[in-house]
């Protein structure tokens, strides 16, 4: 057995090949035979399926194309075999082009959405690739095309920004973007359903005095905005304590009902910035209590801060509750 295997690898052998003629003539004339096999096979008629791109064009009414439909077609074709080895060889195909316009104009919205049928697409597909091939079936059945209108609005912008003073420091008055309006351009589905835009998220540590900063506007990927920046501006000034005495109200208290409170008046300190410190008084803050909360299990009431300036921080007033005594009449 291993004297005939090595009778046949000497047999393999470059330098023995090319002293056998025999072996020479046999092989030219095997690659002959082949080239004419395939030669002949090419000349009869084939079946099968090509992967085309496709480009989607002219959406109709100033609409665009809201969704992703297949990037290719495969088309199951027939042609002789040299005319799909050809194509098979070509690997970069000039892609179908579908006009949205006309390919939707017939057929009926669906739920916000065109499905097409490709088999009504196949004359369109066939005048544009080769006039040899026979176009037999488009593969999938169904080409589903989203179409939404662009709307402008304008709409309000928010600060999504912290900001942590340094002691005694404060808001002079409320953030402030400007503008505090921007344009979004975008799909019409998308743009209605925003109320409002906020900025990118900022953080401020230990402030102490005024600031300013453009700070970019968050949007959907599908939408634009002008502008697409906005400018951020902190007011901040120093602040101080004062101290204020207020008297105490009653409310939700029936005409019938004498109601007295022991004390009838609080000391009330908080913090004012330094611009509006001589400003303040006591007509700027409400201090009360709640007559429909008593119950008889009680001996006091809460104090609360109905009102006071949005600019000013309270710090702490005393008495937090206090004692009552009722009188009817």
């Amino acid at each position: 057995m291993k004297k005939n295997i090595e009778k046949i690898s000497s047999y393999l052998k470059v330098e023995q090949l090319k002293n056998d003629k025999r072996v020479v003539v046999f092989l030219v004339c095997l690659l002959i035979a082949t080239i004419l096999w395939f030669l002949n096979a090419l000349e009869k008629d084939y079946s099968t399926t090509i992967a085309y791109p496709v480009r989607y064009v002219t959406p109709p009414n100033h609409q665009f194309l809201a969704n992703t439909p297949p990037e290719k077609l495969d088309l199951k074709v027939e042609a002789h075999g040299f005319t799909l080895l050809r194509h098979k060889l070509s690997f970069a195909y000039s892609p179908i082009v579908l006009n949205l316009t006309n390919i939707t104009r017939n057929v009926e919205l669906n739920n916000g959405a065109y499905l097409v049928p490709t088999n009504t697409l196949q004359r369109r597909i066939s005048s544009q690739i080769s006039n040899e091939i026979s176009l037999q079936q488009v593969s999938p059945d169904i080409i589903r095309i989203e179409l939404d209108s662009l709307k402008t609005k304008t709409i309000k912008v928010k600060a999504d920004v912290t900001v942590n003073f340094k002691a005694q420091f404060n808001f002079k008055n409320p953030i402030k973007l400007r503008p505090n309006e921007v344009k979004i351009t975008g799909p019409a589905s998308t743009v209605d359903s925003i109320q409002y835009l906020v900025t990118e998220k900022r953080e401020f540590e230990n402030v102490d005095a005024s600031a300013s900063r453009k700070i970019k506007v968050l949007h959907p990927e599908t939408t634009t905005l002008v502008p697409q920046e906005v400018l951020l501006q902190l007011d901040v000034e120093k602040y101080t304590e004062k101290q204020l005495r207020l008297p105490i109200q009653v409310v939700n208290k029936p005409a019938d009902v004498r109601i007295k409170l022991f004390p009838s008046e609080i000391t009330l300190n908080c913090l004012v910035g330094l611009s509006e410190f001589d400003n303040i008084s006591s007509a700027d803050f409400r201090a009360v209590i709640d007559y429909s909360s008593i119950n008889d299990n009680d001996s006091r009431l809460p104090v609360k801060i109905a009102h006071k300036p949005t600019f000013v921080e309270i710090t702490r007033y005393t008495p937090e509750s206090v004692e009552y005594l009722i009188e009817t009449y």
